[in-house]
C-alpha cells in the first residue's frame, strides 16, 4: 500500500487519457472488490446545527443564517427505529452525526447507548462527532463502534481558505485517535467549493499518503447551501472531471471503498454508471442527508437495476 504520492504523480495519473484511466482505475478495482456489488448506507443528524465552528460550505454552522434550527441530542430509542428502517430499504451500515466542534463525555454516554443499541439490530455503525480525545475514542471503541468519519474536507493550501476555526492538523490527530482505539477511519472531502482540479487531487494526496488508508473514502459534492460564503464561490464540477477524480481515488487507495456521498441528486443515472465503473462501490440510499436533499430508494433502486449491481437496495 503507496503511502508516499507525490502532486506531479498524482497529477500525471488524472490527466492520462479517460479510457485508460478508467481500465486501470477498473482492473484496481477487479483486484480488490466485486465490480457488481455495492455498500448501502445510511445517514442521520442525531444533533443537527448550532455548531460553533466557521466552516464555509456548512449549513450547521452557527456563524452563518442558513435556516437550519439547532436541536439537542436525539433519544436513542428514535434513532433506533430511524435505523431499522434504514435496515429494511437495504442499508448495511448506519451513521450517525452530530453537530459539534467536539462530543461532551455526558453527551458521549448517550453516543455509545446509540452504537450499542444499533449494533444490537445487526447493522455496522459509524459516528461522525467533531475532534475527540485518545480517551473519547477508546470509549467509542469500547461500545463496539466500527467506523469513525472525520474529514479532511479539501487539500491543505484551501483547507485555510474556507475553515479557520480548526486546522487540519487537528483533524489528523483525531484520525490518529480513532485508529490507536482500533476503529476503522473514514475519511474524505468535498468538491465543488471552488477549488481547482490541483486541490481535489491534494486531498486524495493527504488521503492516500495518511500511515494506513481510509477503509472508507466518501467523496461529496457540495450541497447547495443558501447563507454560507461558498455559495458565493462555488461552482459544480465537469462531470468528466468527477469521474477522473473518483479514478484517480481508487488507483491511489486501491483497497478503501470509495463512496459517492452528498450531492448524487445533481448526478443524472449515467454519471453515477460511469463512477461505479471508476471504482466508486458505496452510496448513502434516503431522502435527506442530514439536511440536504439525496435521490429517493426508487431512483437507486432502478439505476442498479439496470447497471446489474447488487446490494440489498436493489
Amino acid at each position: 500500500m503507496r503511502s508516499d504520492w507525490t502532486r506531479a504523480q498524482a497529477t500525471t495519473l488524472y490527466s492520462v487519457p479517460f479510457a485508460d484511466l478508467i481500465f486501470q482505475a477498473q482492473s484496481v478495482h477487479r483486484h480488490n472488490f466485486d465490480p457488481n456489488c455495492i455498500e448501502a448506507a445510511s445517514l442521520l443528524s442525531v444533533k443537527t446545527g448550532g455548531c460553533p465552528e466557521d466552516c464555509s460550505y456548512c449549513s450547521q454552522s452557527a456563524h452563518y443564517e442558513t435556516g437550519v434550527k439547532a436541536s439537542r441530542l436525539m433519544n436513542c430509542a428514535d434513532v433506533v427505529a430511524t435505523a431499522r428502517r434504514a435496515k429494511k430499504c437495504g442499508a448495511t451500515r448506519f451513521c450517525m452525526a452530530a453537530a459539534w466542534r467536539s462530543p461532551k463525555d455526558r453527551d458521549l454516554d448517550r453516543i455509545c447507548d446509540m452504537i450499542s443499541a444499533v449494533k444490537g439490530i445487526g447493522m455496522e455503525t459509524c459516528v461522525t462527532l467533531g475532534m475527540l480525545t485518545p480517551s473519547q475514542a477508546v470509549r467509542l471503541a469500547d461500545a463496539g463502534l466500527d467506523f469513525y468519519n472525520h474529514n479532511v474536507d479539501t487539500s491543505p493550501e484551501f483547507y485555510v481558505e474556507i475553515i479557520k476555526t480548526r486546522t487540519l492538523q487537528d483533524r489528523i490527530n483525531t484520525l490518529g485517535h480513532v485508529r490507536d482505539a482500533g476503529i476503522k477511519v473514514c475519511c474524505g472531502g468535498i468538491i465543488g467549493m471552488g477549488e481547482p482540479v490541483e486541490d481535489r487531487l491534494g486531498m486524495l494526496i493527504v488521503l492516500a499518503n495518511l500511515p494506513s488508508h481510509p477503509e472508507s473514502v466518501p467523496i461529496n459534492l457540495w450541497n447547495e447551501v443558501k447563507g454560507v460564503p461558498v455559495e458565493e464561490i462555488a461552482e459544480r464540477p465537469d462531470p468528466i472531471a468527477i469521474v477522473r477524480l473518483i479514478a484517480t481515488a481508487r488507483i491511489m487507495m486501491p483497497k478503501s471503498v470509495v463512496r459517492l456521498s452528498a450531492g448524487r441528486q445533481y448526478m443524472t443515472d449515467e454519471l453515477q454508471a460511469l463512477c461505479f465503473l471508476a471504482g466508486a462501490n458505496s452510496i448513502f440510499i434516503g431522502d435527506l442527508l442530514l439536511t440536504t436533499k439525496n435521490p429517493q430508494a426508487e431512483r437507486d433502486a432502478n439505476l442498479l437495476r439496470r447497471l446489474g449491481i447488487t446490494s440489498e437496495l436493489a
